[in-house]
C-alpha cells in the first residue's frame, strides 16, 4: 500500500473534520492511484462535501464511482449505508421524493444498529410526508417513536415530525401540545437545529388560525437560521415572514432574501467549478504520468491516434451543432409571427413605454386614456398571435416571470416564488394562455391603482390544482370599489379554464387574490 496514497486520504480525512475545503482535494488525489479499499470510500467523502455545497449531480456521480469500485472488496455493509444514505438525502433535495424512499429502504436491508435505522427510517417519513402520502409518514414515525425514549433530540424530531404529518393530513388536528412539547425538549437540549425546525412547524402550524403568533415563530426561525449561519433555512424563514409581516417590515425581509437568493446561487455555483477543475487537474496530472511511463515509439502513435479521435470528434461536433443551429433557425423562422407580429412587438412596447409615462402625469383626465391606451396594448400584442414550440422559444416560466418582473420599478419591487419548469408540467397550453392574461391584467391593475411599494406572487402546486397567491401592501379597496371590464374579464377567463378567483376585499390595507385551476 503505497504510504504516499495512505497521507493524502488522511489529509483529506483530517480537512473534512475541520470542515476545510481542502478535503475535497485531497480525497480526489486519493482515488487517483490508492488501494482499493480506499477509492470507494473517499469517493463517498466527495460526494457527502459536494452534497453539503448544494451540488447534488455532483454528488450522485461521486457516489455511483463509490458503488462502482465496491466489487471485490470485504465488509462493506457500512459504506452501502453510507452510499444509499446519501443518494437518499440528494434525491430528496432534487425533490425525487420515490427514488429516496427508494434508496431508503437499500440502506435499510444493511443497517445493523437501531440508531442508524431510526435515522433512516424517520427520513423516509419525511419523504412520504413531502410526496403529502401522510398515512405513510405517520404509520413510520408512530412505528419508531417509543423506540426513540432514550434520545432526547432524536425523540423530538420524531415527536414534531408526526404531529405535524397529522395536522397536514387533518387541519383540525390538534398538532400544538405535542408540537410545543418537542420545542421544549430541544430547548432543553440546547438543539439549535431542532429549534429551527420546530419554530417552522409551529409557524405554519398558527398561519391561518393565529397569524400574530405565527409570525412570532418565524421571526425566531429567522434568529436561529442565522445564528447557525444557513442561508436556506433563513431563506425559508424569509419566505414565512414576508407573507406575515406588517407592510413596513416586507420590503426589509424581501430586499434580504433577494440578497441570499444570488449570494447562494453564486456560492454553489463556484463550488461545482471548483470540484470540477479538481477532478479535471486530477485526471489530466493521472494521464500525464501515464504517458511518461510509456517508451517514445508507443507514445508517439498514442498522441497521433487521440489527436485523430479529438479532430474527428470536433469536426463531428462542428457539424452537428452548425446542422442543429441552422434547422433550429429555420424552424423558429417558419414559426415565427409574420411582419404584422413584428409591428405588434414596436407598437406593443411603444404603447408600455407612454402608459408608463402617462401614470407619472398630473394634468388630470388621464383614468380613460389609461384605460383606452390598456385595450390598446393588449390588442396588440394578440395580432397574428401563434403559439411558438418550447423548443423553439425560451419555455414559459421564464417568459412569465419576464412578464411579472417587468411591472417592477423603483417605486414597487415584484417578487415571484415558485415559477420553476417543474411547476407547468401537464398544465394544458390554454390555461398557461389564459392565466398569463389574468396576471398580467392584475399587475396592470396594480400599476394603475395600488401605489404598492411591494408585490408578491407565489406559485404552489399540489397534486391536483394549482394556486397563485397574489398580495401587496398597496391602499386596497375601498368600501366604493367597483369592478372595471379588466377583472371581469379577469373572472370570465378563470371560470373558462375551470379555476377560481378569490378578491379578499374586506382589508382596507393591501390586496390578497388567490387564483386556483385544477391539474388534468
Amino acid at each position: 500500500m503505497p504510504s504516499a496514497t495512505i497521507a493524502d486520504y488522511k489529509k483529506g480525512e483530517a480537512f473534512y473534520n475541520k470542515q476545510n475545503d481542502s478535503a475535497f482535494y485531497y480525497f480526489n488525489k486519493a482515488t487517483t492511484s490508492s488501494p482499493d479499499s480506499l477509492i470507494p470510500k473517499a469517493y463517498t467523502y466527495m460526494a457527502i462535501i459536494q452534497s453539503q455545497a448544494g451540488d447534488y449531480f455532483g454528488a450522485q456521480e461521486s457516489l455511483l464511482n463509490s458503488m462502482n469500485n465496491l466489487k471485490g472488496l470485504d465488509s462493506i455493509d457500512r459504506l452501502l449505508v453510507s452510499n444509499y444514505n446519501e443518494f437518499g438525502r440528494t434525491n430528496s433535495n432534487l425533490k425525487n421524493y420515490d427514488r429516496a424512499i427508494y434508496y431508503y429502504d437499500q440502506a435499510l436491508k444493511y443497517i445493523k444498529d437501531d440508531r442508524t435505522r431510526i435515522t433512516a427510517l424517520n427520513n423516509k417519513g419525511v419523504n412520504y410526508q413531502k410526496k403529502k402520502q401522510y398515512a405513510q409518514a405517520i404509520a413510520i414515525y408512530q412505528s419508531i417513536l417509543e423506540q426513540t425514549k432514550n434520545n432526547k433530540n432524536k425523540y423530538a424530531q420524531v415527536l414534531s415530525n408526526m404531529a405535524y404529518a397529522k395536522w397536514l393530513q387533518d387541519s383540525s388536528y390538534p398538532a400544538a401540545p405535542d408540537l410545543l412539547h418537542a420545542l421544549q425538549i430541544r430547548k432543553d437540549e440546547k438543539n439549535d437545529w431542532g429549534l429551527n425546525a420546530s419554530y417552522a412547524h409551529l409557524s405554519d402550524y398558527y398561519a391561518h388560525t393565529q397569524p400574530g403568533l405565527a409570525l412570532t415563530y418565524a421571526e425566531k426561525m429567522y434568529s436561529v437560521a442565522q445564528q447557525l449561519s444557513s442561508p436556506d433555512d433563513e431563506q425559508e424563514a424569509l419566505l414565512k415572514l414576508i407573507p406575515l409581516s406588517p407592510p413596513e417590515a416586507v420590503k426589509k425581509y424581501f430586499t434580504r432574501y433577494q440578497h441570499l437568493n444570488d449570494s447562494l446561487q453564486t456560492t454553489r455555483n463556484n463550488a461545482k467549478n471548483q470540484f470540477a477543475l479538481i477532478r479535471f487537474d486530477a485526471e489530466k496530472s493521472k494521464t500525464d504520468n501515464l504517458i511518461l511511463q510509456k517508451d517514445n515509439a508507443e507514445k508517439k502513435v498514442q498522441i497521433i491516434r487521440q489527436w485523430i479521435v479529438l479532430f474527428c470528434t470536433i469536426l463531428l461536433a462542428a457539424i452537428l451543432f452548425f446542422w442543429y443551429r441552422k434547422r433550429k433557425q429555420r424552424l423558429i423562422r417558419e414559426q415565427q409571427l409574420k411582419t404584422s407580429q413584428k409591428v405588434h412587438d414596436v407598437v406593443a412596447n411603444g404603447l408600455y413605454r407612454v402608459i408608463s409615462k402617462i401614470e407619472h402625469d398630473k394634468t388630470g383626465g388621464k383614468e380613460q386614456l389609461l384605460d383606452d391606451m390598456s385595450i390598446l396594448y393588449e390588442q396588440s400584442r394578440n395580432i397574428s398571435y401563434e403559439p411558438v414550440p418550447e423548443n423553439a422559444a425560451r419555455s414559459f416560466h421564464e417568459s412569465l416571470s419576464e412578464l411579472l418582473s417587468s411591472f417592477g420599478s423603483d417605486s414597487t419591487r415584484v417578487l415571484i416564488t415558485g415559477n420553476s419548469k417543474e411547476l407547468w408540467e401537464h398544465i394544458k397550453s390554454t390555461a398557461r394562455k389564459e392565466l398569463k392574461h389574468i396576471l398580467q391584467e392584475l399587475m396592470v391593475n396594480m400599476k394603475k391603482h395600488s401605489r404598492a411599494e411591494n408585490v408578491v406572487i407565489k406559485f404552489t402546486r399540489q397534486e391536483k390544482q394549482l394556486t397563485i397567491d397574489y398580495t401587496d401592501d398597496g391602499i386596497g379597496l375601498s368600501p366604493d370599489f367597483r369592478y372595471g371590464n379588466g377583472l371581469r374579464n379577469t373572472e370570465t377567463r378563470i371560470m373558462n379554464i375551470g379555476g377560481t378567483i378569490i378578491f379578499n376585499a374586506k382589508t382596507s390595507k393591501g390586496m390578497k387574490i388567490q387564483l386556483t385551476i385544477p391539474i388534468a
